[in-house]
């Protein structure tokens, strides 16, 4: 009788190589083992995550395309407004547009100069926040106070105290309307208060246009007992006169 052998069968598929499964138990995973497990794991949320910041980037390109269309239509629509109702017609159809304040502010200048002054101070104030705080915003802001001092209206003066008093204005700017209301006082026969103007408007912008007019007015205006001189205590950006927003 012929023992049993002890050699294992074959198994059926033929193959006699040992099957590891590729799991987290595997212990001594290769370089490609580990990018598979990774991959396996969360390959649907990176696939994800990357077609979101495709899509983010793409839709940012567009908008900042579309964006400077957008911009390069406006400027060519300012360059095309040649009369007042071309700008009326701009400034109505852009108005959120930063030309659009330069429109108003055109339109503005033109109502002042035709005697207008009502219109032209509510044109200025249209104008002031499209330009930010840019230089031409300021001028808007003066050319509103001065249009009520023309047309006599009785909040040009608050208007132009605030004007003179505000710091953050241009030297300029802010000469000008300290000018005006030295004329005002001294026109009143208000003579300290008009000397006071008159050395805030001389010391904010000493070598302006203003500055020197208003040197030549306070030379005009009667002597007073008071001093106005400013002192180092009290630099003249920081001056505020009686009545004046603080």
């Amino acid at each position: 009788m012929v023992a049993p052998s002890s050699t294992p069968a074959p198994s059926a598929s033929g193959d006699e190589r040992n099957v590891v499964t590729l799991d987290d138990s595997y212990l001594t995973p290769s370089i490609e083992d580990r990018v598979y497990l990774f991959w396996e794991k969360n390959g649907k949320t990176i696939t994800a995550v990357g077609v979101v910041i495709v899509l983010g980037l793409a839709g940012r390109w567009g908008f900042e395309q579309y964006a400077a269309y957008r911009e390069r239509q406006v400027q060519e629509a300012y360059a095309g407004a040649v009369n007042n109702t071309d700008l009326e017609a701009f400034a109505s159809a852009n108005p959120a547009a930063a030309l659009s304040g330069v429109a108003r502010l055109r339109l503005a200048d033109e109502a002042y100069k035709a005697g207008d002054y009502r219109a032209a101070s509510a044109t200025y104030i249209a104008a002031t926040p499209l330009l930010k705080d840019t230089p031409l915003a300021h001028r808007a802001r003066l050319g509103s106070a001065l249009s009520l001092l023309q047309a006599q209206d009785a909040s040009a003066r608050t208007a132009l105290e605030a004007l003179a008093n505000d710091v953050g204005l241009a030297k300029a700017s802010r000469a000008e309307a300290a000018y005006h209301l030295a004329v005002l006082d001294r026109d009143a026969g208000r003579n300290e208060d008009a000397t006071r103007w008159a050395v805030l408007a001389i010391s904010v912008d000493t070598s302006g246009l203003w500055s020197q007019r208003a040197t030549q007015l306070k030379d005009l205006i009667p002597a007073t007992s008071i001093p106005v001189a400013v002192t180092p205590a009290t630099p003249a950006a920081a001056v505020s006169f009686p009545g004046t927003a603080k």
